[in-house]
């Protein structure tokens, strides 16, 4: 009898263990679910907190370009580029390239943001319409940069025209300089020649060694009718030639030169020709030959 309730004891201890097996797995099964729930919900909290951070930076950033551009189109509007430093206009060339470079940065990650933000549980309507927006307001950026190069690429061709204008007018004025120095140069040049006079004082053997005169036995003397040599004459200029020291007691002109327009006088024992009235003494011919001796 003791045997059979042992048994029976035993068989009972066996079916409550299985029971008590089954509770506390059941226990288990809903812990780990509880715990995958929180976690995504967590990891679902962290990315909807991110896309909004990303948001609100790109936000802020497509704010901030705007007022980069007011600041360019506020220089531009007032109209005086042209009378801009080259440095200053070269500053402003370089804040709008720095500026599209920054919209066409800031579009591309707008593009990204929404492809992730489509593919999200977070992509409400409000999402969208923000995104929207920010295209709107990206897409009118480029609107204005690309009126404010227009501008100041018109703004550098009128500066290169007025240059090219300067240039031109400095060109036309060098030319004419240069042409009016060579004319200045002529004219001096011919008023040289027509006032080039050539003198000789000799001795009568001299003057016939030189055939400037021709002389003979019961003969008149002939100046300057033949082949006589020129370069034995003096060089002079009618206008600055007045006073010609003969260096010789007697003295005789043999060329042919007005009376009263020189005068032959005596200073310490020497001849001296003084020319009174240059245009009237050179009237007649611009070689003077004067016999010494």
């Amino acid at each position: 009898m003791k045997s059979k309730s042992l048994l029976l004891a035993i068989m009972a201890a066996l079916f409550v263990l299985p029971a008590c097996n089954s509770g506390q797995q059941k226990t288990d099964e809903s812990q780990q679910q509880n715990d995958s729930i929180n976690s995504v919900l967590s990891d679902s909290l962290a990315t909807a907190m991110a896309e909004r951070d990303t948001l609100m930076a790109l936000m802020n950033d497509i704010s901030d370009g705007m007022s980069q551009i007011k600041r360019v189109e506020n220089i531009v509007s007032q109209g005086n580029l042209s009378g801009e430093t080259a440095d200053k206009k070269r500053q402003l060339r370089a804040d709008v390239v720095a500026i599209q470079q920054s919209l066409q940065e800031r579009s591309k990650r707008l593009d990204q943001l929404e492809a992730r933000l489509s593919k999200s549980a977070n992509y409400n309507d409000e999402m969208k319409k923000t995104i929207k927006s920010l295209k709107q307001q990206i897409a009118d950026q480029q609107a204005m940069i690309t009126d404010l190069t227009q501008q100041l690429a018109a703004a550098h061709i009128v500066i290169n025209n007025l240059n090219t204008r300067v240039d031109s007018l400095n060109t036309v004025n060098t030319a004419v300089n240069q042409e009016k120095t060579k004319a200045q140069e002529e004219s001096v040049r011919l008023a040289n020649q027509l006032n080039e006079c050539y003198y000789v004082v000799g001795s009568k053997k001299e003057l016939k060694q030189h055939k400037i005169i021709e002389t003979g036995f019961l003969r008149h003397t002939k100046v300057m009718e033949g082949d006589f040599a020129t370069n034995y004459f003096t060089k002079a200029d009618k206008r600055t030639l007045s006073v010609i020291p003969l260096h010789n007691s007697k003295a005789q002109v043999l060329s042919k030169h007005p009376a009263g327009s020189y005068t032959i006088t005596d200073e310490g024992g020497q001849k001296v020709l003084k020319i009174l009235n240059p245009t009237r003494f050179w009237e007649l011919s611009n070689y003077l030959v004067v016999k010494v001796g």
